[in-house]
């Protein structure tokens, strides 16, 4: 970890995700991909990397409960993230073949390919087509990792319960992405749509008036630390992108934006800074508009329009319908000055 950042080292801060695999199997040789990204082994949670960090987070919660000074604690879990690994009794809260399919599995209409991207992480190199059992089985490895980190999270909560430190505590949850899991044709992260961008995000804070309901309000993870300086009473800081959704926390009615914005280029991974397009996507309360743009001239090379009250699974690219023009154009202006702002 970066001293300057930690009073204490990171711990268990290394590795890939290709890296947890249980002691009885030993890591992935480097750069190779299993046939099936799953492993279900009848072994404790301590045998992958987040029961580990489970039980680094617990130990650290039971030290600092000793001292009266107050701390902040970041614990990172690393499921539900491919390999879809855990122990098998999470597996075994599921019947594979209960396992619903993907309710939209085919590339959204008029969407440009732009907005593709290739999971190797899922499919390997050279990509691979899955069958409809082993479409089933990646989503079984997901449930039963979704299934094994909230073990995990239950054991940090319930230690800051046993020393007294829930009705003292901030506490939020939130993920750096969302997931495909055959949606659009889509595995993993790493594109503009809904499915990857909208990512949980959980807060629970003493004196919120809302605690425990839940919002449409939108919000971007930049808004996270002027909502601890808010939240905890810190001075403010000046020029942050963020804004604190400290209004929400007290009131789940309230918004403090009208969109939030997310970015990622093309291709997902680029090599010696040649990315080739660079796509911002604006999502409101009503529509998620994307442009896909030359990242040297700005140049608009594609375009999406999609409209949640309609179209929430995202199946139909609206951008260059001549009924949604205006919509179009009046985004592409918000979209503009939410760049201009950042």
């Amino acid at each position: 970890g970066d001293p300057a950042s930690w009073s204490v080292p990171a711990v268990m801060h290394f590795g890939t995700h290709g890296d947890d695999k249980p002691q009885v199997s030993g890591p992935l040789p480097p750069n190779q991909a299993a046939d099936i990204k799953c492993e279900c082994r009848d072994v404790p949670d301590s045998a992958y990397y987040d029961g580990r960090i489970a039980e680094l987070a617990t130990a650290a919660i039971r030290e600092r409960a000793e001292s009266d000074q107050p701390f902040f604690l970041a614990v990172g879990f690393w499921k539900p993230h491919s390999p879809f690994n855990a122990p098998k009794r999470y597996w075994d809260m599921y019947a594979r073949d209960e396992i619903a399919m993907p309710a939209n599995p085919d590339w959204p209409r008029d969407a440009p390919r732009i907005a593709w991207h290739n999971s190797r992480e899922i499919l390997g190199t050279p990509t691979r087509v899955l069958t409809p059992e082993a479409v089933r089985e990646i989503r079984h490895g997901y449930l039963a990792a979704i299934t094994y980190l909230d073990a995990q999270i239950g054991k940090v909560l319930a230690e800051l319960e046993r020393q007294g430190l829930t009705e003292h505590t901030v506490i939020v949850f939130w993920s750096d992405h969302g997931y495909h899991l055959g949606e659009q044709t889509l595995w993993a992260k790493t594109s503009n749509f809904e499915l990857d961008a909208h990512v949980p995000l959980m807060i629970a804070a003493p004196g919120m008036k809302a605690n425990g309901s839940s919002t449409d309000a939108l919000a971007e993870l930049l808004d996270l630390y002027p909502t601890l300086i808010d939240i905890c009473g810190l001075p403010a800081v000046d020029r942050l992108a963020g804004v604190s959704l400290q209004p929400v926390l007290q009131d789940a009615k309230q918004t403090v934006r009208k969109a939030a914005l997310t970015q990622h280029p093309r291709p997902a991974y680029y090599k010696n800074g040649k990315m080739e397009a660079i796509g911002y996507s604006l999502r409101t309360d009503r529509f998620r508009y994307t442009e896909w743009r030359d990242p040297k001239t700005q140049q608009r090379l594609a375009r999406e329009l999609y409209d949640h009250e309609q179209d929430d699974q995202e199946t139909i690219n609206l951008a260059d319908t001549d009924e949604h023009a205006e919509t179009c154009r009046q985004l592409a202006k918000q979209l503009k000055r939410e760049l201009d702002r950042k």
